[in-house]
């Protein structure tokens, strides 16, 4: 866990404590968790932390450029930072259910509660003892924190170790959240907050500089305590460090600039073309009508097809009459051998050719105007 080992915290200049009262909020926060909720009434003492969704929130895992670019503020890389991470809470932000990883320690609720007939009660009901490790922690620490909340929601809050970094929630202005309420909001929704919690503890504790000269033992003392060495908090430090070590970075560097997802440019608005309004005549005045607009229109293809098929139709009929009765006043000429002539079937013959042929020739011109848009009839808008 988290503890403090300064007396005087680095960020008590810009954030001063308030005085607390039990089971109130003095402060709000701004976060999505806090707006679900309801918070900005949460002034009112009918409406207890204890009713904030079981502490479940949105519950987002850290983005892997998180690491380097918030380690980069204390000089360290994302071994060291993974390091801490893996001893403090294996790695993870979130338990199974969604809510940030926490640790209730009645020793700290003892402190916290001070004598007293709510000391006794806690005391009573299993929650508080004075000394650490006088019985097991459960596997789940939410429903004693539960408990203990109704005794004095402060005083629980502050007596849990909460996040990826495991921060003692006595230690809320040391990583900039004026009441223990806020700093826990905070953590609802994004694993960012936690390793944002996580490195500006360390910052107020002023380990940073442990840290990066990979002193386990010295930052060991005061990330966790004076007893660190009786569960070898400073040599699995060390251990989860060189096992980070040998993995590959993420890429990244302090000049590099996150630019925004692209946008959609908005498409130009449309241009409605308005014709001029046709003239008309005034009651009684000699004003004549505005002469008709005329608009070249396309056709369409079913339209150009269908223009086409008249076309050669017509043009079929009338160059096959054509063409036969050419043919006919051929054969009364010298043009063709006497015995074509006096042949009936082989001037019907002819006469069939050259009709087939005019009528292609008539075809293929029909079909050429259609799609030629001089050809094309304008028709009144």
């Amino acid at each position: 866990m988290a503890r403090s080992t300064c007396e005087v915290p680095r960020f008590s200049a810009t954030t001063p404590a308030r005085e607390e009262s039990p089971d109130l909020f003095t402060n709000v926060l701004n976060s999505p968790a806090a707006k679900r909720a309801g918070l900005f009434r949460a002034l009112s003492p009918e409406f207890p932390m204890s009713t904030m969704n079981d502490f479940r929130g949105e519950a987002r895992p850290l983005d892997d450029i998180d690491l380097p670019r918030i380690g980069h503020r204390i000089g360290v890389g994302e071994d060291e930072v993974h390091a801490v991470m893996d001893v403090e809470a294996a790695g993870g932000a979130w338990d199974a259910r969604g809510r940030p990883k926490m640790l209730f320690e009645p020793h700290r609720f003892w402190k916290n509660l001070g004598p007293g007939p709510k000391r006794d009660a806690a005391v009573s009901a299993g929650l508080a003892y004075p000394s650490w490790g006088e019985k097991p922690y459960p596997k789940d620490s939410y429903p004693r924190l539960q408990q203990a909340m109704a005794i004095d929601e402060t005083a629980a809050l502050k007596s849990a170790s909460w996040g990826l970094g495991q921060v003692l929630g006595e230690n809320h202005v040391m990583v900039g959240h004026d009441t223990v309420q806020s700093m826990v909001l905070a953590l609802l929704d994004d694993s960012e907050v936690h390793l944002e919690q996580m490195i500006a503890f360390i910052m107020s504790a002023r380990l940073d500089g442990k840290l990066r000269a990979h002193d386990w033992s010295g930052f060991a003392r005061g990330y966790n305590g004076p007893q660190y060495a009786k569960h070898g908090y400073h040599t699995r430090l060390a251990a989860a460090y060189v096992r980070w070590a040998k993995i590959r970075d993420t890429a990244w560097s302090p000049d590099t600039i996150l630019l925004p997802p692209p946008q959609a440019e908005p498409l130009p608005p449309a241009v409605v073309k308005e014709e001029p309004p046709a003239m008309v005549p005034n009651a009684g005045t000699a004003d004549a009508p505005a002469p008709p607009v005329v608009v070249n229109k396309d056709l369409t293809p079913v339209e150009a097809t269908h223009k086409a098929n008249q076309g050669a139709l017509g043009a079929s009929l009338g160059s096959g009459g054509v063409g036969g009765g050419i043919v006919y006043l051929w054969s009364l000429t010298s043009y063709f051998p006497a015995e074509w002539a006096a042949d009936p079937q082989a001037v019907i013959v002819l006469t069939s050719l050259s009709g087939s042929l005019f009528s292609a020739i008539g075809a293929w011109v029909a079909a050429y105007r259609a799609r030629d848009k001089r050809f094309q009839t304008a028709e009144p808008a």
